[in-house]
């Protein structure tokens, strides 16, 4: 019981001054729980609102590719750098150490590979993800394919009633279906199906008429870097996003892929939480190359 010597008497209660917890500061995330805003807050800064997330779970459909083919070599000097680390559960367990105190986006879905048709995929336990004690978990949603739009749907559905169970964000990962364009329609259509079914953040792809796909969908996005570009292209990519409504980046190939990965990151941390423009990121990149 708290000690009864020299009680006093609360005084300052702030009158006339209007509460300042009205607003969070991540879209759409007012209404939950003290978890979930609590996880959210470690991937998107308070300060800025924004993500530079590092993606590296290529390897649960590609393999060793290219740039990912030791994660302790090319990755790991790499995380001090990025806001939130994007894996799978094998990665993170047997290779990223547990001291390097980042948020982690878990894939939590897995099924193909490469060699055979995409997009088969079931959802892992959820105690692994609170085993691990990650940020997010991230699970792919490919509207517009015939055969697996309802499945992976489902997926999401599934893993965000989980999470809203848990108190761990779910990201839902847009995958372009067979028979839709990768335009602004199909972009905004399947940011919005997976915010609809739960998702609290949604990766997907920048495009023309990109604000629409941003304005339209109520949780935060964070876009997906795509194949490897030229560096001043990357960052290009990054400052539109981010100018057009965008919360972040998901970056995988633009950075382990680029001759020099942490001068890279480094531009694209600047580039979205800093405002440098991409000819300014450019120049800080080639500064850090040398």
């Amino acid at each position: 019981m708290a000690d009864m010597d020299d009680l006093r008497e609360g005084v300052n209660f702030g009158l006339g001054q209007a509460s300042q917890l009205d607003n969070f500061h991540i879209k759409g995330a007012s209404n939950l729980g003290w978890g979930m805003k609590d996880r959210l807050s470690r991937i998107f800064n308070p300060k800025t609102g924004r993500s530079v997330m590092l993606a590296f779970d290529h390897g649960f459909i590609m393999g060793p590719t290219s740039g990912l083919e030791r994660i302790d070599l090319n990755i790991v000097p790499l995380t001090e750098y990025a806001d939130c680390l994007m894996c799978t559960r094998g990665i993170l367990q047997s290779t990223i150490p547990a001291n390097v105190n980042k948020p982690v986006c878990l894939r939590a879905d897995a099924g193909t590979t490469i060699l055979t048709e995409l997009n088969r995929n079931v959802v892992i336990d959820i105690e692994d993800a609170i085993r691990f004690n990650v940020s997010a978990m991230a699970v792919m949603v490919a509207a517009g394919d015939g055969e697996m739009e309802a499945i992976t749907i489902s997926n999401l559905t599934r893993t965000a009633d989980l999470g809203n169970r848990y108190g761990i964000p779910v990201m839902g990962v847009t995958a372009v279906g067979k028979q839709m364009a990768r335009d602004s329609r199909y972009f905004s259509l399947a940011s919005r199906v997976c915010a609809e079914n739960g998702a609290t953040i949604v990766k997907t792809y920048y495009c023309d008429g990109f604000e629409k796909v941003a304005a339209s969908c109520p949780v935060p996005i964070v876009i997906a870097g795509g194949k490897k570009l030229p560096e001043k292209e990357a960052l290009e990519l990054c400052y539109n996003a981010i100018n057009d409504g965008a919360a972040g980046v998901d970056m995988g190939r633009n950075v382990f892929q680029s001759e020099a990965p942490a001068a890279m990151i480094q531009a694209i941390h600047a580039v979205v939480h800093n405002n440098l423009t991409p000819d300014q990121g450019y120049e800080m990149f080639l500064d850090l190359s040398k």
